[in-house]
Parts: C-alpha cells; sequence; structure tokens
C-alpha cells in the first residue's frame, strides 16, 4: 500500500546520489554575507539574489568543490539556479529563498561557463552574467541536467495512463474470481485467488493519487479507525485478506467481497475520464518503493495471508514500468542509471528467492541474514530513484 505523503527527495546540502545536482542547505534563516572561507575548508562567494543584480559578486572564479552563499536582499522569495550558461544543464538549486535570508549553495566546478539564474515568486526569470572558469585542470564539475518540462513528461504519462487502463480490466477479472469463489463458499479458492488479484492492484502504485477515494474502497487498511478489523469502514482487499486468513464465513465476507469487486469495477470504468499529472510521475516511481519499504516490509498491512514480499515484490514491478517510461528523459541526465538498474535487479532477485511452488515465505519467517539483505537491497534501491524524482521534477525556467 502507498500512503501518500510530501516526501523529501532531495538532500540538503548535498546531492542525494552520483547523478544529482547539488540542493542547498539549511531553512532559510537569516545572516549577513558569508566570509571568504569559512570553518567547513571549503572556498565561500557571496552572491546576490536581486532582479537586478542577480549572480552579482561572483567576480573572483575558480574550479573546485566551493560554496555560494546567496543572499537575498530583494523583497520577495526567490528560487535561484546554477546553470551551465550555454546548456541551461542546473549544477545546483535552492528554492524558496525568503527576502533577508542567506542559504549556502555547494557544488563542484571545473573549466566551463556558468551563470546564476534567479526566479523571483511573481515576477520573470532574470540571468546573471556569465562567469568562465579556467585552468580547472583534473577538477570535474558535479552533476548537471538539463531541466525537465512539463511538455517532456507528457508522452511517458499518456503511455502510463494506458498501461493503467489495461491493468484495471486485469484487476476487475481476477477481483470477480475472488468474489464468485466467495459467492459459492469455496474458501480455499477464494485463498488462492485472493493473492493475484491483490497484485494487480498493488503494480498500479503510481497512479494511487489520481484513484482519489477508490484507493480506500480497495486496498484501505485498519489505519485511523477506531475499531480497527472489526471498525465498519475497513474495507478493500484488506478487508476480505482479515476475514480469509481468520476463519470468517464465507457468508460474512460476502458483503465485503462484492463492495470490493464493485468499487473495482467503477475504477476501471471510470479510469478513461482520469488524468495523471505528468510532474507526478518520477516522484512516484521513488515512493513506491520508499513507501514499500515503509509499509511492506514491517509488515504494517498484513492482515493474515503473510505475503508482504509478493506485495514488495509487485511494487517493484510498477516502479519498473515507470521507469521505462522515463528512461528517455533519463538518459543524458543521470550518470547512475546503470546503476539503478542493476540496484533494481538485485532487489527483484532478493525478493524472487523467497517464492518457492507458487508460496511466498512470510516476513517473520526469514533469518536475520535474509532479513537485513532485503531490507539493504530495496533501501538502496529507495536512495537511488531519489535520484529520478529530482532530476524529473519540473522546474520553473522563466
Amino acid at each position: 500500500m502507498l500512503v501518500w505523503a510530501v516526501s523529501g527527495v532531495l538532500v540538503a546540502g548535498a546531492a542525494v546520489g552520483a547523478g544529482v545536482l547539488a540542493t542547498a542547505g539549511g531553512s532559510g534563516g537569516g545572516g549577513g554575507p558569508a566570509r571568504a572561507s569559512d570553518s567547513d575548508g571549503l572556498r565561500h562567494t557571496v552572491v546576490e539574489v536581486t532582479p537586478g543584480g542577480c549572480g552579482r559578486g561572483w567576480s573572483h572564479p575558480a574550479p573546485g568543490r566551493q560554496v555560494f552563499d546567496l543572499n537575498n536582499t530583494s523583497s520577495a522569495a526567490a528560487e535561484v539556479y546554477l546553470t551551465d550558461a550555454g546548456t541551461g544543464a542546473v549544477y545546483g538549486e535552492v528554492e524558496g529563498l525568503a527576502p533577508g535570508t542567506v542559504r549556502p549553495m555547494r557544488v563542484t566546478l571545473g573549466s566551463g561557463s556558468y551563470a546564476f539564474k534567479c526566479l523571483p515568486d511573481d515576477a520573470d526569470a532574470v540571468t546573471g552574467p556569465t562567469v568562465r572558469i579556467a585552468g580547472g585542470g583534473k577538477v570535474k564539475s558535479g552533476p548537471a541536467a538539463v531541466p525537465v518540462t512539463q511538455q517532456d513528461l507528457i508522452p511517458p504519462t499518456l503511455g502510463y495512463q494506458k498501461w493503467i487502463q489495461d491493468r484495471t480490466v486485469e484487476l476487475a477479472t481476477r477481483t470477480d474470481a475472488l468474489r464468485d469463489a466467495i459467492d459459492r463458499g469455496d474458501l480455499p479458492a477464494a485463498r488462492a485467488a485472493w493473492l493475484p488479484a491483490h497484485l494487480v492492484y498493488e503494480r498500479m502504485g503510481a497512479a494511487y493519487g489520481t484513484f482519489g477515494d477508490a484507493d480506500g474502497e480497495i486496498n484501505g487498511t485498519t489505519a485511523g479507525l477506531p475499531g480497527g478489523v472489526h471498525d465498519a469502514d475497513f474495507a478493500g482487499f484488506h478487508r476480505v485478506e482479515y476475514g480469509l486468513w481468520h476463519g470468517e464465513s464465507a457468508r460474512g465476507l460476502r458483503g465485503p467481497a462484492g463492495r470490493l469487486a464493485k468499487a473495482v469495477h467503477a475504477l476501471r470504468d471510470g479510469w478513461p475520464d482520469q488524468r495523471i499529472d505528468p510532474g507526478d510521475i518520477g516522484l512516484r516511481a521513488h515512493e513506491i518503493v520508499e513507501n514499500t519499504v515503509q509499509f511492506e516490509l514491517t509488515g504494517r498491512t498484513d492482515y493474515g495471508s503473510g505475503t508482504n514480499l509478493a506485495t514488495a515484490r509487485a511494487n517493484l514491478d510498477g516502479s519498473r514500468e515507470l521507469l521505462t517510461r522515463l528512461r528517455p528523459l533519463l538518459k543524458g541526465r543521470d550518470s547512475g542509471l546503470g546503476g539503478l538498474g542493476t540496484a533494481m535487479d538485485r532487489a527483484r532477485h532478493t525478493l524472487d528467492a523467497f517464492h518457492h511452488s507458487g508460496h511466498w515465505t512470510p516476513l517473520d519467517r526469514l533469518t536475520r541474514t535474509q532479513r537485513e539483505k532485503v531490507d539493504a537491497d530495496l533501501g538502496d534501491l529507495a536512495e537511488r530513484l531519489a535520484d529520478v524524482a529530482a532530476l524529473t521534477d519540473v522546474r520553473r525556467t522563466a
């Protein structure tokens, strides 16, 4: 299950991974102009952020690891990018730099031409003077990426929407099989039908934010329900799961199974009218795995079937589907793309090792070594996918 929350995918003061541009540290607190050198041992340069003086103060450029202390002396908050003057690729960024505040941007720069771009709230972007660094020698500039536009993201989003449409049809078919088994009183067949149906839904993770109330009706948990598993509002796959693995009669499960099938059919029939926000899909690729670690690998969504590892595996399929569609945009932007693919394969193979003869090993039966490997592999993948979220974040350019 995915629980949508604002997720910090950009780490303050440093790149998230090898392929992601640097971001500013701090919370936007005040302070005067920074010193030319500081306790961190790095070269510091105070740079002005105003519509009339964007980038002013960078008069002695030099290569290497360094800090720009961005000083917003204007009356409006602003975003600030350090860009390649030729390609527009972004080496560093600060969002929400409040008036009268200073925040550091740490970057590594080699030989090349650079320019600050200041984007005040409710005003046009301003590009500062081009600054050239020569004599960088072996110093290579840190990661940079050409900003992704909303238009860039529309083709992969449309393709993904069509993929989801096909999954809703499959979901309805499999959920009907689950309901029908319960209706005829065949609980062993219902238990066999539950997981295949549930996994179809779990592969659709990037679309959950578009499902609205349907997500709770189809895949809700007891979180926030005062009555827990006996609460009248507990519904969907997990409600049926609880009954199937806790001795509830077929008669008692007919209502929950029927409501689940009804919600699934409504989702299938209404999906052609829904639209996924193109700006969300890169973030969703990361959040799918992030929430897998948080909810599936902790067993918080197990209501008796012991199939959290199967769900985690389905979540990886969903994330991989998004990555396949985003790959054309990531090529040339993410230097760690090859490592990301390797990390995805490693996590999938790790999970596959716990699937034997149609059965998945429950979390509580993993050895300590097995558990540590699962946690490590999926945690590493989640960190790498944070790069994707950062690189596909739509940045303002004008």
